[in-house]
């Protein structure tokens, strides 16, 4: 990306340090950057994760879709280090996200769903925060400021106190603050919700980019089908469990398009329960 060096504060593991690993912990290739084996989480008596397993290759684009109440939301955020599963294990690039959270954080970006930055701070104050956070500084600050800012179409509203901005010009503050800090794995949460269909289709783009030309780790959950078909690969999640996984055209199948695809698996494993609940 134009105006932009990655640090590189987590290096590879050397041979030495990779044997001394779990065989789970050891950086695979062929495994997956992101590896989610066998999570579950559960909150009182409803389970929101049912034993997930997915591995999700380094420099991809993954997408979480499916029905409401599926999930999707607890596991980013599990992946994301801001809750702890239950039981199984989550890796990035080698590091589990419990067992050594700091370090996770510092390769990892989170955008949930609704805004959480600071409303009363300004668009640029915020902005500011987050690249004193992530050590950003002198010229290097400004190209990203007007990259970001400029994409996003805050640029005019830099005095604006967040507090005062639209539900939509809150996603997209979000949205510049996650981007300035350019994880190895960035984790969204329905992210365009709320984002016109222009500056959406520049988000993606973003993605496109930072894909390109950072590997960067992509894991977007979205309720735009439109968006799903531009992912490398889908997860379709219902009642906590993960129906199907795979390239878009493999998860489509031979329905005409992904949403036929969806409703359909959805009804099937729906059928398949009420089945389930009758048996004696």
């Amino acid at each position: 990306m134009p105006g932009y060096e990655r640090k590189n504060e987590n290096p590879p593991l050397t041979e030495s340090e990779n044997k001394m690993k779990t065989p789970l912990e050891r950086e695979d290739p062929e495994a997956g950057f992101v590896r989610i084996d066998n999570v579950s989480m559960k909150f009182g008596e409803s389970v929101a994760v049912d034993s997930i397993s997915l591995s999700i290759p380094r420099g991809t684009i993954c997408g979480f879709v499916g029905s409401d109440g599926a999930g999707k939301t607890t596991l980013l955020r599990m992946v994301a280090t801001m809750i702890r599963p239950d039981s199984g294990h989550i890796l990035i690039g080698g590091v589990d996200v419990v067992k050594s959270r700091a370090r996770a954080k510092t390769i990892t970006g989170y955008m949930p769903q609704r805004f959480g930055l600071y409303e009363d701070l300004t668009v640029e104050e915020n902005v500011d925060f987050f690249m004193d956070i992530f050590g950003i500084h002198h010229d290097e600050r400004e190209r990203r400021k007007e990259r970001f800012l400029g994409f996003s179409n805050l640029l005019p509203f830099v005095d604006r106190l967040a507090g005062d901005l639209s539900g939509g010009m809150k996603q997209k503050l979000g949205l510049a603050c996650v981007l300035v800090h350019q994880p190895q794995v960035l984790v969204l949460d329905e992210p365009t919700n709320g984002v016109d269909p222009v500056s959406r289709q520049e988000f993606w783009d973003i993605l496109f980019q930072m894909k390109k030309e950072e590997e960067v780790t992509i894991l977007i959950s979205t309720a735009y089908l439109d968006e799903g078909e531009k992912c490398d690969c889908l997860a379709l999640m219902h009642r906590s469990k993960l129906l199907d996984s795979g390239m878009p055209e493999v998860v489509r199948g031979s329905f005409p398009d992904l949403e036929e695809a969806m409703i359909h698996r959805i009804q099937e494993a729906d059928e398949g329960l009420v089945h389930d609940n009758f048996k004696l």
